[in-house]
């Protein structure tokens, strides 16, 4: 009986991470408004157009130092 208890306790356990493993990638509350959620989202894209820009900028900086 305390194997089953024991397996059980640990789905149960399973379960409850992946849940909160899913609503740290989703990133907003539930309760967020709708134009929050559209400004949060915004700002990730902006992040991220911000680091792609500056790999690109650091390539082309490369490529030019290399053939000097």
């Amino acid at each position: 009986m305390a194997v089953k208890e024991i397996n059980k306790t640990r789905i149960q356990n399973s379960t409850t991470t992946q849940q909160q493993h899913q609503q740290e990638q989703e990133g907003c509350d539930p309760c967020k408004s709708f134009g929050q959620k559209c400004s949060h989202l915004v700002k990730k894209q902006r992040a991220k157009f911000y680091i792609l820009r500056r790999c690109i900028a650091m390539l082309l900086c490369y490529h030019e130092r290399s053939e000097h």
